[in-house]
C-alpha cells in the first residue's frame, strides 16, 4: 500500500493531529491493518476490511461501535475507541470501493501468538470472560451476523454432505479414515446446536474469534482488551469457550503432521476456566456449564470438519501450500479431540471445582 493510499484514507477521518508516518501490523488473516503514527499521542490502527469476506460491512461496523461504547460502561477492562470519518459514518468507503475504519492505538501493549504459560492462560481466560460478562445485559438481536452460520453444525454438515456427493473417488479414498471419524462424531458434535435451536442456551453477544492474539495485554502480562471485534455478533457462550481452548491448549499448530506432537494441555485448560468463570460465574447457569468441555470439543470438529469439506471439494477455500495440506489440518485437529477425549472427564472435573 503506498505512503499516499495511506496518508489520504486517515485524513478522511476526524482527526485533530497530523500524518508523520506508518507500518503495516502482522495481524490476522482477514484484514489489512497499519499503525498512524501522528505529530502527537495517540496513535492509530487504520484497517482495510475485507469485503469479499464481510458483506455487510455497514452492519459489522454499527456491531463494532454498539458493543465497543457498551463495554466502556460495564467491563473493568479497555475497550476500542472507533474514530467517525468526516462523512459521519464509522467507515469510509473509497473510490475504489473498499472500506476503511479507524481505532485509538493501545500504548505500551503486548500480544501473543502462543500462549508461553499458565499465567496467560489464566488472564486470556479473565479477560475473555469477562468480554462475556460485560456484554450480559446487551440485546444480541441489535447485532448483525457478520458471517453467517459460521459456528453453525448443522449448516457445516450439509456443506460437507453436499461436498461428499461430488468428491472425486481419489479424495474420498485419501480421507477414508476421516470420513469414518467424522461420522462417528456426529450425533455428538449436533447436541450444542440442538440445545441453541430449542432454547436451552441462551442467545447473547459473542466474539466469535477468541484466540490469543486476540487479546491484548500489559507489559506486566496483564489482561489490557479485548481486540479483532469484526466476528462479534449473536452466539453462545461455548462458541467462545470452545474456540479459545482449542487454540489455547494444543501443544502443536494445526496442520503439525507429526502427530505425536499434537497434545491437550491441561494446566492450560485449568488456569484458562479459571480465569473465565471468574468472570462469568455471575451469567452463566450451570446448565450451560456443563457443556463446556463439550464446546472444546465441537469447536475442535466444526475446523476439522471445514477443512475436510474443503478437502473434498478440491481446496477452494482455504489456503493451502501443499496437495495433502488441508487433510493433514483434518488430521490435526481430530488427533486434538482424540487428545481431549483422554482427559474428558478431568476437564468436566476442573469446571466444576470452577464453580464450586
Amino acid at each position: 500500500m503506498s505512503l499516499e493510499k495511506i496518508k489520504n484514507t486517515f485524513c478522511q477521518f476526524e482527526i485533530t493531529s497530523e500524518f508523520v508516518s506508518y507500518k503495516e501490523l502482522v495481524s490476522g488473516h482477514i484484514n489489512n491493518t497499519y499503525l498512524i503514527e501522528t505529530t502527537q499521542k495517540p496513535f492509530y490502527v487504520l484497517q482495510q476490511l475485507n469485503h469479499a469476506v464481510f458483506k455487510d460491512i455497514v452492519g459489522l461496523t454499527a456491531n463494532k461501535v454498539k458493543v465497543s461504547a457498551h463495554l466502556k460502561t460495564t467491563s473493568s477492562y479497555a475497550s476500542l475507541d472507533f474514530i467517525a470519518a468526516k462523512n459521519g459514518n464509522y467507515y469510509y468507503q473509497d473510490t475504489k470501493g473498499d472500506y476503511w475504519n479507524l481505532m485509538i492505538f493501545l500504548e505500551d501493549s503486548i500480544t501473543f501468538d502462543v500462549v508461553p504459560n499458565t499465567e496467560i492462560a489464566f488472564e486470556a481466560g479473565k479477560l475473555f470472560g469477562d468480554f462475556l460478562n460485560a456484554t450480559a445485559n446487551f440485546d444480541a438481536t441489535q447485532l448483525i451476523e457478520t458471517i453467517p452460520d459460521f459456528h453453525n453444525m448443522e449448516f457445516r454438515f450439509w456443506q460437507f454432505d453436499e461436498a461428499l456427493k461430488t468428491a472425486s473417488e481419489e479424495r474420498k479414498e485419501l480421507a477414508k479414515n476421516q470420513l469414518k471419524r467424522v461420522e462417528s462424531l456426529r450425533e455428538e458434535m449436533l447436541i450444542l446446536h440442538q440445545l441453541k435451536k430449542s432454547g436451552k442456551i441462551r442467545l447473547i453477544v459473542t466474539h466469535n474469534d477468541t484466540k490469543v492474539s486476540n487479546a491484548l495485554f500489559t507489559q506486566n502480562n496483564k489482561g489490557l482488551c479485548v481486540i479483532d471485534l469484526d466476528t462479534v455478533m449473536p452466539g453462545i457462550i461455548h462458541y467462545d469457550f470452545g474456540d479459545a481452548i482449542r487454540t489455547i491448549c494444543t501443544t502443536a499448530k494445526e496442520d503439525e503432521t507429526d502427530l505425536s506432537k499434537v497434545k491437550f494441555n491441561l494446566s492450560y485448560f485449568e488456569s484458562f476456566t479459571k480465569g473465565f468463570l471468574s468472570e462469568v460465574s455471575n451469567s452463566i447457569s450451570n446448565f450451560e456449564a456443563q457443556y463446556l468441555p463439550l464446546s472444546a470439543k465441537a469447536i475442535t470438529f466444526i475446523m476439522a470438519l471445514r477443512m475436510l469439506t474443503d478437502f473434498l471439494n478440491n481446496d477452494t477455500y482455504y489456503k493451502t501450500a501443499y496437495p495433502l495440506h488441508n487433510l493433514d489440518r483434518v488430521k490435526n485437529q481430530l488427533q486434538l479431540i482424540e487428545e481431549m477425549e483422554l482427559v474428558f472427564e478431568e476437564m468436566k472435573e476442573v469446571v466444576t471445582q470452577c464453580l464450586g
